[in-house]
């Protein structure tokens, strides 16, 4: 049962120890719970399945990709105000935290198990090697990032073959939601992939700030104009399908290089945006494989 805000008596044993755990050697059996999306992507790279988890952002409880992965594990939350209490239950031994977003109960989940704390919560290189020295996967976390070069090098040289003198192409990721545009930058989970795939970035993505900018009018749409767009979409509902459509045919967005020259690609929004790990990393290389296949260089 969640009760939050904490009982005064479980903030009581919380306060004086109750569940400080001594200094362990982790081996196979460690029970871990990862409080934001990537550190769950990441401990089932890793091969460990978490004794707890937050919610997912959409497809909830947890998105489709991981389902299969923690089956009938815990579930202790959001990530945005994880249940104490359910933590408690679960008795890990280490805690997969961000600081952005659990730094005000640190202190708490510190006596409740080893508490491993991430500045950002995308950044999902640092998460692995972070999350494979506490869980003792180091060689399997080098082992996914060596992968994940190699494949990053591959995919690197198919897309300077297919689109040649044009390359590197210009790329701008859209968020359709209902009301408003959001375009994602480099500093954004998709664009550090993006990045070291390549691809250039428009001068308003450059110098702009944070992860994201926010379009709220037609008449904006120029700032995010690049030769190639990714597009997903927050929902999937009648209303986000005709705010799309609605964009789609607007004499702006028509005019842009990357409608006219017909490289738009839809792709999965939970990979692209709230996975955070690297095996949603991963998939987003999958989904760029696949859509530039077809394209033939000039």
């Amino acid at each position: 049962m969640k009760v939050d805000p904490l009982s005064r008596r479980t903030l009581l044993r919380l306060s004086l120890g109750v569940w400080a755990l001594p200094q362990i050697a982790l081996a196979d059996g460690v029970r871990v719970v990862t409080l934001f999306q990537g550190a769950t992507d990441c401990a089932v790279a890793l091969g460990v399945t978490p004794s707890g988890v937050v919610d997912s952002w959409s497809e909830k409880p947890m998105y489709r990709y991981l389902r299969h992965a923690v089956q009938g594990v815990a579930h202790v939350g959001l990530e945005t105000q994880p249940s104490l209490e359910d933590i408690a239950l679960v008795r890990p031994d280490v805690i997969v935290a961000s600081r952005f977003r659990h730094q005000r109960i640190a202190p708490l989940l510190a006596q409740m198990g080893q508490v491993v704390m991430l500045d950002e919560v995308f950044e999902f290189k640092q998460t692995l090697a972070m999350m494979g020295a506490a869980l003792q996967r180091q060689q399997q976390a080098r082992y996914l990032l060596e992968k994940w070069q190699q494949r990053v090098a591959q995919l690197r040289l198919q897309l300077q073959v297919t689109y040649g003198d044009r390359w590197p192409l210009t790329v701008s990721v859209l968020d359709i939601r209902e009301d408003h545009i959001r375009s994602y930058l480099p500093a954004s989970f998709a664009g550090s992939v993006l990045s070291e795939l390549g691809f250039a970035w428009t001068p308003a993505a450059r110098e702009a700030r944070g992860v994201s900018l926010k379009i709220t009018n037609k008449e904006s749409l120029p700032v995010v104009d690049a030769d190639l767009f990714f597009i997903f979409q927050r929902g999937d509902g009648e209303a986000a399908q005709r705010s799309y459509q609605a964009l789609v045919q607007h004499p702006i967005w028509q005019q842009l290089r990357a409608p006219r020259q017909g490289l738009m690609w839809r792709v999965d929004g939970v990979a692209w945006s709230l996975s955070g790990g690297i095996l949603g990393a991963n998939l987003m290389l999958d989904e760029i494989a696949r859509v530039t296949a077809g394209e033939v260089a000039s």
